[in-house]
C-alpha cells in the first residue's frame, strides 16, 4: 500500500509514493513491506519488497536507487543506478534521468519528495531532526537547481513521520535547536515532564521549506500513532522490540 500527494499527483510525468508497511513478504516485527537493507530482516525478503515498490512506480527493480543514510545534509546526483552494495553515504538524491526511481528510508524521520515537472528534475530527502537542522532540505533544493530546476516551480510533499504529540525530547535537544536556530522555539512545547518538550518535526520541516521558497504539502500522518500502517523507531523502543522495519518513499520521472 502506498500513499500519494495530490500536489505531486497533479504534475505530468511524475510517479511517486510514500510506501506504508503493508503489502510485502516480511514477517514478525518487519511485517510486511520492509524496505530497509540496514535492518535485520532477510535480504531476499527486503529485495522482494523493493521489487514490489519499483513495480508500483513502473520502473525495473534494478532502477530503484537508495543511499546509505547517515543523518547528514549531503545530497548526491544520480544519472544511472548503482549496486546496492556501492550506495554512497548521503541523505538525499536528485535525478533528471527518466525511469529511475530515487528513494529514502524512514521510520519516524521525515521523508520528503520534490519535483519540478517543467525542468524534469526530482528529488528525495531523508529529514530527521539532525538532517533538517543542518540543511538537508536546502541542500536538496540547491542540487535540483543545479540540474535545471527553479525553486518557485518545485513542489514538495512531506510523508508520514512522527508527530508533535508523540515526539518528546530532552533539554539538550531543545537547547541545540535554540542555539543553531533562534526561531525554532515555536516548535517546542512543555511535555508535562520537567525539563522536557514535545517537538514538532513536521512543523519545523514545513517552516524550512517555506523559508526556502518551496510550496509543500504535508500528508499529516503519524508513524508512531498507527502501528497498522507504519513502522516507528520510537514505538519499537517503547515496546522493547528487537528491531523495526523501514518505509521507503520514492519518486521517478516517467518520461
Amino acid at each position: 500500500m502506498l500513499l500519494t500527494s495530490s500536489d505531486l499527483s497533479a504534475l505530468p510525468g511524475i510517479s511517486h509514493g510514500f510506501f506504508t508497511r503493508q503489502g510485502g513478504v516480511s514477517e514478525g516485527v518487519y511485517a510486511s513491506l520492509n524496505g530497509g537493507l540496514g535492518s535485520g530482516d532477510g535480504r531476499d525478503k527486503v529485495m522482494q519488497n523493493r521489487a514490489r515498490m519499483a513495480a508500483a512506480l513502473q520502473v525495473a527493480p534494478g532502477r530503484f536507487a537508495t543511499v546509505h543514510q547517515v543523518h547528514s545534509p549531503d545530497v548526491v546526483v544520480i544519472d544511472k543506478p548503482w549496486e546496492e552494495e556501492a550506495r554512497p553515504k548521503a541523505d538525499a538524491l536528485v535525478t533528471r534521468t527518466p525511469s529511475l526511481a530515487i528513494a529514502v528510508s524512514s521510520a519516524d524521520c521525515g521523508p520528503l519528495l520534490f519535483a519540478d515537472a517543467e525542468a524534469k528534475v526530482v528529488g528525495a530527502a531523508h529529514a530527521g531532526w539532525k538532517g533538517a537542522l543542518t540543511g538537508v532540505i536546502e541542500a536538496t533544493i540547491a542540487a535540483m537547481e543545479k540540474e535545471g530546476a527553479r525553486r518557485e516551480r518545485i513542489r514538495a510533499a512531506l510523508g508520514p513521520m512522527i508527530s508533535h504529540a508523540a515526539y518528546e525530547v530532552g533539554p539538550e535537544f531543545e537547547a541545540r535547536f535554540r542555539f543553531a536556530d533562534a526561531a525554532s522555539g515555536t516548535f517546542f512545547a512543555p511535555s508535562g515532564r520537567e525539563g522536557h518538550f514535545m517537538f514538532d518535526l513536521p512543523g519545523y520541516i514545513g517552516r524550512r521549506l517555506a523559508a526556502a521558497g518551496v510550496a509543500a504539502q504535508d500528508l499529516g500522518r503519524c508513524t508512531y500513532g498507527d502501528a497498522t500502517l507504519f513502522y516507528s523507531y520510537r514505538r519499537m523502543t517503547h515496546r522493547r522490540e528487537a528491531d523495526y522495519g523501514r518505509h521507503l518513499s520514492a519518486i521517478a520521472l516517467t518520461a
